[in-house]
């Protein structure tokens, strides 16, 4: 195989390894709040927004770390690792207890700074500043497939269901945590490439690649990686992209967890308010899918650039956020057990609630496809803290989202992701106009990109 086939084999492994890591988590996100409230009548007392939070802000501050992490032990192993701790995480739901879920979500937010620095690393080493668009449009469709599977097995399997019994929970978690470590397993599959680069490493490709490396050569490593983070943080394109990346995390937050609580809460739904939680995520994906596929793997075609395809992803989140504003009831985000029989400006309707998760998926896959590309673009020799920095400021404006989904009731929520995304758009644009330029500067094709 050819270097740059075993690169595409590369990326598309990484993709569906995360596609079958994400299929659990994201489903058991997608419905974890639904099914504590079920819970909370048995001697279980935890939160799934509380949860969030604390996997979201952990992984935030794990972030400084993990492109050290990274270094020491590499991309492959330290994916592996992480994939394990997400199905511990998952595994967790089969027999509930208080002092395990919150630990697990403790653990998993290490995890997930550790297995989203090394993907990033790993989608770069694999990647050049032709491809990195293209790539980034494969890895981000087959991830979003995760969003179909689980959410249709839900769907079906919880139609007509008001309450969710203990044998439904039970059967749900252990496929999913199955399905988890089948997408861990996937990883030893990803081929090291001769020339790939240690995240910290600037001269020296040998002592990658070779196991025998020094413990001191890679605690070099290890706080070179640590000293990049500090200093990229600073530099005026990161924290400008920080804004939109704050966004993306609100966003996140959003729709992987409190839109299909709101679904899930509204009692005007009848009996189908539970199966139409997967029904929302299946959209959602598509959404992403879609996204992906579109602003990925056709973005050669795409002359003018990042920047209309951000301008897609605001207007078509602020087409959704009005929507979702007239259709939800404004107490759905934190509605009781029992549910809310409270109307917005319009009688619920199931058909405008999928069509807003449909657009949550588009509009999240232009913001997040692009912001991929142009970190791969600016950093391709620092890709590992890049991208830690990316998910430090993504993850910590996801747990203060959940923190504050446990208070605020639907129109602050709306509102604050409005605010936040107008201003990420406006300093996306700033970068990508300095981006063109240096291409410009260089005589490259601006459409590469």
């Amino acid at each position: 195989m050819s270097s740059e086939g075993k690169k595409l084999f590369n990326i598309i492994i990484l993709g569906v390894s995360f596609m079958f890591i994400f299929t659990a988590f994201q489903s058991c996100g997608n419905i974890a709040q639904t099914v504590i409230t079920n819970l909370n009548n048995t001697g279980f007392h935890g939160s799934g927004y509380t949860s969030m939070s604390i996997i979201y802000g952990v992984l935030s501050a794990s972030n400084l770390v993990s492109p050290s992490l990274v270094a020491i032990v590499g991309p492959q192993f330290s994916m592996v690792v992480s994939g394990v701790f997400y199905s511990l995480y998952i595994a967790v739901f089969i027999q509930p207890a208080t002092w395990a879920f919150y630990t697990a979500s403790v653990l998993i937010g290490i995890a997930a700074a550790v297995l989203w620095t090394a993907q990033g690393n790993c989608l770069t080493e694999n990647s050049d500043e032709n491809t990195i668009g293209r790539n980034s449009g494969i890895f981000w469709a087959l991830l979003q497939f995760s969003l179909i599977f689980g959410n249709l097995y839900i769907y079906f399997a919880w139609q007509g269901k008001t309450h969710i019994s203990e044998s439904d929970r039970r059967t749900v978690f252990i496929a999913l945590t199955v399905i988890s470590l089948v997408g861990t397993v996937l990883f030893f599959l990803i081929r090291k490439q001769e020339d790939a680069k240690a995240p910290g490493d600037d001269d020296s490709t040998n002592e990658i690649l070779g196991e025998s490396s020094s413990a001191r050569n890679k605690m070099m490593r290890a706080v070179a990686a640590f000293k990049k983070s500090i200093t990229l943080s600073f530099t005026k394109e990161m924290l400008l992209l920080s804004v939109t990346t704050a966004y993306t995390g609100l966003v996140l937050t959003f729709f992987s967890g409190v839109y299909g609580t709101c679904i899930g809460a509204v009692n005007r739904f009848g009996s189908e308010e539970k199966s139409l939680i997967g029904l929302s995520g299946i959209f959602i994906g598509v959404g992403e899918i879609l996204g992906g596929g579109i602003f990925g793997l056709l973005s050669k075609r795409n002359r003018s650039g990042r920047n209309p395809v951000v301008m897609l992803g605001i207007l078509v989140h602020f087409i959704a956020f009005y929507l979702i504003f007239f259709n939800m009831p404004n107490d759905a985000p934190i509605a009781p057990m029992e549910g809310t029989d409270q109307v917005a400006y319009m009688i619920p309707s199931k058909e405008v609630a999928m069509l807003c998760s449909f657009l949550l998926g588009l509009g999240d896959s232009c913001f997040n496809t692009q912001l991929l590309s142009i970190l791969g673009f600016l950093y391709s020799e620092d890709s590992a803290p890049a991208f830690a920095i990316f998910k430090f400021v993504q993850s910590i404006c996801a747990a203060v989202a959940y923190f504050y989904s446990n208070y605020f009731l639907l129109q602050w929520q709306l509102l604050i992701m409005v605010i936040v995304g107008f201003f990420g758009t406006i300093t996306f644009f700033t970068v990508e106009w300095g981006a063109a330029a240096a291409l410009a500067a260089r005589g490259s094709d601006y459409s590469s990109i």
